[in-house]
């Protein structure tokens, strides 16, 4: 099958197999069976990850792929349907897991090829003893319309057709006659739609559907007081509703399992059914989940293939679940559960997009313009590979070039998703997509600290007095509760994310006094000598350079060489966003004064300290622009500025003999990396970013 999604092969490729044809026992895009890798009981597939990682895009092509060969079922579980009840619709009758059981089996019981409609009538008789704990005081008019969506479950299509409309109109009239009182209302309910089963459908399939609630605990052999009881435990809420709830998703698992029995249906229906669950970790799906997995650990056995996205790890929720990255699952998934329920679901990372396919994506939604050679690269490096943001920013080159020179023009130009549709800042169409909406502000903020206590300076002096260390402590908790990678020294782990935050940051006031005093702040903050790289990376990010250059000179010739060349990249890693004048303070110009310190070309009018090695110290600001220059995820690098830092570190390799080979090999290493769009990482990495050590 030719899937639209770059990176995703392991799940949807045909030859050899991916995870997908494996799962659900057919080949993706076609009616043709393949062999099932657990053909007993399949694993529960969770896909994990922060957001943008494209989970929903790998749903959305599942349900492509399968719909209408085998039935299929998509659901959002952050949709508002789930949120709340419907107007009119009493809590204590609606929860987010009946509601999404019912658009489920809407869903599943559509003909596919070879084979009709699949009825529900397990689930159906459920749902309408559920919904009918809610009508003592609804008007006949709502029974009927709540009743009618219910009662199509069993509908089987053809000559069935008006039995729906027959079934609504006897359950509201018995409701209306019965007497108050909500069991009443209950038992009127489950009367007349068992009886519409028994007079709808006479083959023995459907009379033992019709009976299938007596075994229901407590019933004692009546499906009718079993029903009742199903509707009283759903009512009294906590427990007992998680224990209908359940009754209510094996009722939905079990029309499905006899959908698939018998010779016909084998002959008809190949294949698993599939459910795909978006967002699982907001309700119905983690009770969903809970619900499924449990049942498969007790022996219960159904025929589904589950796949579920959500963000984050689900280590808390889901302890022993089996965990592989997507590379991992390819070709078989080594999946071998035990007693534990979580030990039923098979977790897969999804992985970022590689530079390969991040060059075909830029191609590809920029074929009508030319594209800067080392744009798809760069655009890579900044992305870190979330198809969101390589796809987006590919998309905002197609609007802008030729007219924009770096990724941060990009980022600040208004993106139009669509022609209809209202345009915005890029930066602000990928925040809004990739970060948690009522933290955003917060997040602005916080994105420019290192730490706990820094992030508490800077609420401190930026936020409201409301937002205290209580309140970082549990921003943290978001980020990582979202799949955001946990990184020593940055409050927000992924670069990507965090980039686009602090250039929110330095664009929230037109003055950007948000941003200078961000930066000033945790200038203040980090005074102890030992914490100097910290002070110096956010002087830097003013535009002060002179602190920075005096240290890497003085310390050029004693540090450890390791230490040095962590050092001054963690210093000069430090944002940049406009140019900054010749006092460091930003103005609205294109200019980037890095490039021209970095080539040399302010050297003759540059005021060298006095009592200096002006040679030395030269050189040194000179190689502190040109690496801030290059580690700069938003500027595509310039080959001249590689070159001069080669040099420069050439010449810095002759001036200490014993640390010679390590600047040398930096001189090689760091301008390729530049230039391919990879981090300024070499032989000095030793695991530790040095800057405790400077």
């Amino acid at each position: 099958m030719h899937t639209r999604l770059h990176g995703r092969g392991a799940l949807f490729d045909a030859e050899p197999a991916g995870l997908a044809p494996r799962l659900v026992g057919l080949a993706p895009g076609h009616h043709r069976a393949h062999a099932l890798e657990h053909p007993e009981e399949p694993p529960f597939v969770v896909l994990t990850g922060a957001r943008g990682l494209g989970k929903s895009a790998v749903l959305g092509e599942l349900r492509e792929a399968y719909q209408g060969h085998t039935p299929v079922a998509l659901i959002d579980c952050a949709a508002r349907q789930f949120a709340e009840p419907p107007a009119g619709r009493s809590p204590e009758s609606w929860s987010p897991s009946a509601l999404a059981l019912l658009v489920i089996a809407e869903q599943l019981a559509e003909p596919v090829t070879g084979a009709g409609r699949i009825a529900f009538p397990r689930l159906m008789s459920g749902l309408v003893a559920v919904a009918a704990g809610g009508w003592g005081d609804a008007d006949s008019e709502r029974i009927r319309r709540e009743v009618e969506r219910i009662l199509l479950l069993n509908e089987r299509g053809g000559r069935f057709g008006s039995l729906a409309g027959r079934w609504a109109a006897k359950v509201a009239a018995k409701v209306v006659a019965a007497a108050t009182g909500g069991n009443a209302f209950v038992s009127g309910a489950v009367e007349a739609t068992l009886e519409s089963v028994a007079e709808g459908f006479t083959g023995h399939r459907q009379q033992k559907a019709s009976q299938w609630y007596r075994s229901y605990p407590n019933a004692g052999g009546s499906a009718q007081r079993g029903l009742i009881l199903l509707s009283q435990h759903f009512q009294d809420g906590g427990g007992s509703r998680e224990h209908a709830e359940r009754y209510l998703v094996r009722a939905l698992l079990a029309d499905l399992t006899e959908a698939y029995t018998g010779f016909m249906a084998k002959m008809q229906r190949l294949g698993r059914p599939l459910v795909l669950l978006d967002n699982a970790q907001s309700s119905p799906g983690p009770e969903l989940t809970a619900a499924v997995l449990r049942d498969r650990s007790e022996g219960i056995r159904d025929r589904v293939a589950f796949v579920a996205a959500r963000r984050g790890e689900g280590r808390e929720e889901l302890p022993n679940a089996t965990r592989r990255q997507l590379a991992e699952v390819a070709r078989r998934t080594e999946w071998a559960p035990d007693s534990a329920p979580s030990s039923r679901a098979l977790l897969v990372a999804l992985s970022p997009l590689s530079a390969d396919d991040t060059l075909h994506i830029v191609g590809a939604l920029s074929s009508d313009t030319a594209v800067p050679s080392h744009l798809p690269a760069a655009a890579h490096r900044l992305t870190g590979g979330n198809p969101l943001g390589v796809v987006l920013l590919a998309e905002s080159a197609a609007q802008h070039l030729p007219g924009v020179t770096s990724l941060g023009e990009l980022l600040t130009a208004e993106f139009r998703p669509a022609e209809d549709r209202r345009g915005l800042p890029a930066h602000q169409a990928l925040l809004d997509r990739l970060v948690p909406a009522e933290y955003l502000e917060e997040l602005t903020v916080l994105a420019a600290a290192h730490d706990h206590d820094s992030a508490c300076a800077l609420a401190a002096a930026l936020l409201p007095d409301t937002f205290g260390p209580a309140d970082v402590r549990a921003l943290q908790r978001l980020l990582a509760d979202e799949g955001l990678p946990l990184v020593p020294g940055q409050f927000v782990g992924d670069a990507f994310v965090r980039a686009l935050l602090l250039l929110r940051l330095h664009l929230r006031d037109a003055d950007h006094a948000s941003w200078r005093r961000a930066h000033e702040t945790l200038i203040d903050h980090y005074t102890e000598p030992e914490r100097a790289p910290y002070r110096l990376h956010h002087e830097l990010a003013l535009g002060n350079t002179e602190s920075a250059v005096a240290r890497l000179r003085d310390d050029f010739a004693t540090a450890d060489p390791r230490a040095w060349l962590r050092t001054l990249r963690f210093i000069a890693s430090a944002p940049y966003f406009h140019a900054h004048d010749d006092e460091g303070r930003d103005f609205s110009g294109r200019g980037n004064r890095r490039a021209v310190v970095a080539l040399g070309v302010t050297d003759s009018a540059y005021a060298v300290p006095q009592d200096v090695d002006a040679v030395l110290h030269l050189r040194v600001r000179r190689l502190l622009h040109a690496v801030w220059e290059l580690t700069d995820p938003l500027v595509l690098p310039d080959p001249k500025v590689c070159d001069r830092l080669r040099f420069e570190l050439e010449q810095l390799s002759n001036l200490r003999p014993a640390a010679g080979a390590l600047l040398w090999r930096a001189s090689r290493d760091w301008p390729a990396a530049a230039l391919a769009g990879r981090p300024l990482e070499g032989p000095e990495d030793s695991g530790d970013d040095g800057r405790g050590e400077a």
